[in-house]
This record gives C-alpha cells, structure tokens and sequence, in this order.
C-alpha cells in the first residue's frame, strides 16, 4: 500500500458513513464516496472525501473500493453487474467488502471479479454505530496472506479489531457465526428475563445479579440493560428483518457444513415472528415483548 492510493468507498448507510468518514479523514490519498441516498452523500460533505454521482466514479481508477451495503444481492449487483466493479474498475483492482453476505456469495463475488484481473477480500464488521464513529470496529477478514497485509492499515482507519481469519470467505464465516451468537443469546435472555418477571423478580435487579455471576455476558449488559430492561426499541436500530438475513446465512453455511444448527432455526422463527406481528422493523431485543407476551401472534410460525 502507498499513501497515494486511491480509494472508492460505495454504501454510506449507519455504518457505512462513519467508516467512510474515518477513512477520508485518516487516509492521504484521495477518497471518493457514494450512497444512492443524496442524504447519506449529503452528510459526507464536509470531509476530505469526494462525494461522486455514480458508483462507477467512484470506481474508475481507483486501486482499492470498499463496500458497505445490505446484503448479497446488492453486493452482486455492485460487483458483477452491467454498471458495476467489473466493468469499470482497473486490473489489480482490489474489492474489500464490509457488509455481511454468505460464504457462498462471497467466493463467488471473488472468483467473478478474479477472472477481470480483479482482488477481493470479505471483511464484515462487528460492533455498534457507535463504535464505527470512534473507529473502534471488531474487522473479520477472508483473503490471503499478501492481501491482508496490504489491507491491514486501511482497515485500522476504521477498527481497533482487525483479524485474519483465513482465505476468502472465512471472514463471513466468523461473522455469521458471531452474528448468530448474538441473536440467539438474545432469545434466551428474553426468555429467562420473561419467566424471572412473572416469578416476582424486576428485570433490572435479575440482570444485576446474574451479571455478578457466571452467567455474565456482552448481551446481558448490551442488549439485555440498554434496551430491554428499559423497554427501548428504536426504529433506526438493527430490525429484526436484518437479523433474518444474517440468520438465513448462518444456516445455509450451517447446511453446506452439515451441521443441523437447532438453536439457531429456534431463533430464526423468534424472529420470523417478530416479523408477522408487525414488529420487524424495531430494534430486535424487542423479542422480549414477544415471550413475554406483551405482543400478540396472528399467524402460526412457519418452520
């Protein structure tokens, strides 16, 4: 890597804007940024980042273009696509996407771009918004070895985590697999938080003692105190339609694995559920409500 490099950065959402933004404000070389939402280009305006029109200008030319975008098809899309990476990006151009696909998608996306002369590296994120406006992301990354060597700067613009999982496709793995981790810890803390209330125990004073001792975890002082003890579930947070999407991943590499990952499909109908009574868009500890009987299922879950 030289400090001269020229970088694309397409996908400016909640987590793609900060990581641009770090990007732009840490990186020598020229950055240039873009979102299909004027907003979301609007808000990176007053960085040194160049703010373009068009996916493919921020392509043209440059020697590395992250992607921070919902899911496989988009990433596909981008990539593969009439308009996309590989009709306009330069040989030796190295793909890095930050979004969380599959395993699947992922070496087929590389493979695709290979055959244009083209690098790729899987990097999902992990953590909050918050921490992708300090620049403190948890980064997973499947490439070789020379690859991540020269990826490994750049992604300190934006994390303090930056771990080489293996070759590509592995960095999905491993965020799929926290993802999922994640979800289903949340699932059984409704349930535990749900059957401790109606035994008589406050939400706030069970998570307090069970914090002191081993049943202690990230969740429980994330997910369990800053949203479901206080009942808070915003809308802009991550909804139960994104959990589906990871948790769908998760099982697909579960069944290419073959491994049957029960708790897993357990947690994918909590969601699922979630979904049908009309709460898929709040922030997804919202499952509490769910268990704890607070909102009411119309339909059967479908398995």
């Amino acid at each position: 890597m030289t400090a001269a490099e020229t970088i694309g950065f397409i996908g400016l959402g909640v987590m793609g804007g900060p990581m641009c933004r770090n990007t732009a404000t840490k990186h020598a070389g020229e950055v240039r940024a873009f979102d299909m939402g004027a907003a979301a280009r609007d808000a990176l305006r007053d960085t040194r980042a160049v703010v373009v029109e068009g996916a493919a200008e921020a392509v043209r030319g440059a020697d590395i273009v992250f992607l921070s975008l919902p899911g496989p098809p988009q990433v596909e899309a981008v990539c593969l696509g009439e308009d996309g990476i590989l009709r306009h990006g330069k040989p030796g151009l190295l793909v890095v996407d930050l979004s969380t696909t599959t395993v699947a998608s992922a070496r087929d996306v590389a493979r695709r771009l290979a055959d244009g002369g083209m690098g790729f590296a899987d990097a999902p994120v992990a953590r909050t918004r918050e921490a992708a406006i300090r620049g403190e992301l948890s980064i997973m990354v499947g490439a070789d070895e020379a690859t991540f060597a020269r990826l490994r700067p750049l992604l300190g613009y934006m994390a303090t985590d930056v771990t080489h999982c293996g070759g590509t496709g592995t960095g999905q793995a491993v965020k799929l697999i926290n993802n999922a981790l994640v979800f289903e810890h949340v699932a059984a803390l409704a349930e535990m938080m749900a059957i401790g209330e109606r035994a008589g125990v406050e939400p706030a004073r069970l998570l307090e003692a069970v914090s002191r001792g081993s049943g202690d975890s990230f969740v429980l002082r994330n997910h369990g105190l800053k949203a479901m003890v206080p009942r808070n579930y915003p809308e802009r947070a991550f909804p139960s339609t994104y959990v589906l999407k990871d948790l769908a991943g998760a099982l697909e590499l579960a069944r290419d694995t073959g491994v049957q990952a029960r708790v897993t499909e357990t947690a994918r109908d909590y969601y699922a559920e979630l979904v049908r009574v009309g709460a898929g868009s709040q922030y997804f500890p919202v499952l509490l409500e769910l268990v704890a009987g607070r909102l009411t299922v119309t339909e059967p879950a479908v398995t």
